[in-house]
């Protein structure tokens, strides 16, 4: 089992979590198969996806430490512990609920709560979340980012929503440590077809995507 300092460093690296609002818990396998063809370790099980748990239970069970599997979409203490117990090893929250930072630091796994403000944002950082969601970011953008770790700098930010590969380069260069992708990888069309081969082209070019953008970033 992965200790939460490797946990941390597997999603900054290459920093692409794949955000999986999944039609069937069925689908789960072969799409995190597919994902990590493409060289996307890090994979967000959302509780949206139906059977979620037991989708998470299988995917630890097949694929191991090959996938960083977590949980998305986490909206209680509950849930949250549910989630690692089935072997999520990092928490998601679109939301600022301290009761989901203290349940995932309490079992020693890294959390990410859902902000929007600045405000938000640092009070997140505060309940002890060892990272910040900036969500729904595809209305705010890399520039809101920039802005926000001006006077917040110690923030860890992951914006979900709105990221696509044409602007990846963007948010990394405003200081995001990692990107939640959804719908620009898992399209709706990958989904409705179980279209796997065409998914792990797509993960290859956000890899590549995020690689060149931080070796670019000033060292």
């Amino acid at each position: 089992m992965r200790t939460k300092s490797e946990i941390i460093a597997a999603l900054l690296n290459p920093g692409i979590i794949a955000v999986v609002r999944a039609k069937s818990a069925d689908q789960v396998l072969p799409l995190t198969a597919a994902l990590l063809a493409g060289g996307v370790i890090a994979v967000e099980i959302t509780m949206t996806t139906p059977d979620a748990l037991a989708a998470i239970r299988a995917a630890t069970a097949e694929f191991g430490n090959r996938a960083l599997l977590g949980v998305g979409t986490v909206l209680d203490a509950a849930t949250c512990r549910a989630a690692v117990e089935a072997g999520a090893e990092f928490v998601v929250s679109p939301i600022t609920r301290p009761e989901i930072a203290a349940a995932a630091r309490a079992l020693d796994r890294p959390v990410m709560l859902g902000a929007y403000t600045p405000t938000e944002a640092q009070l997140a950082y505060e309940a002890g979340a060892d990272f910040i969601k900036i969500f729904p970011a595809d209305g705010l953008g890399p520039n809101y980012i920039k802005a926000l770790r001006a006077p917040l700098p110690h923030l860890r930010i992951v914006p979900t929503g709105g990221v696509d590969l044409p602007n990846i380069a963007d948010f990394l260069k405003a200081g995001c440590a990692a990107l939640g992708v959804g719908s620009s990888l898992l399209s709706a069309r990958i989904l409705r077809d179980n279209d796997w081969p065409e998914l792990t082209r797509l993960a290859g070019e956000f890899v590549a995507a995020a690689q060149r953008a931080r070796a670019a970033l000033p060292h």
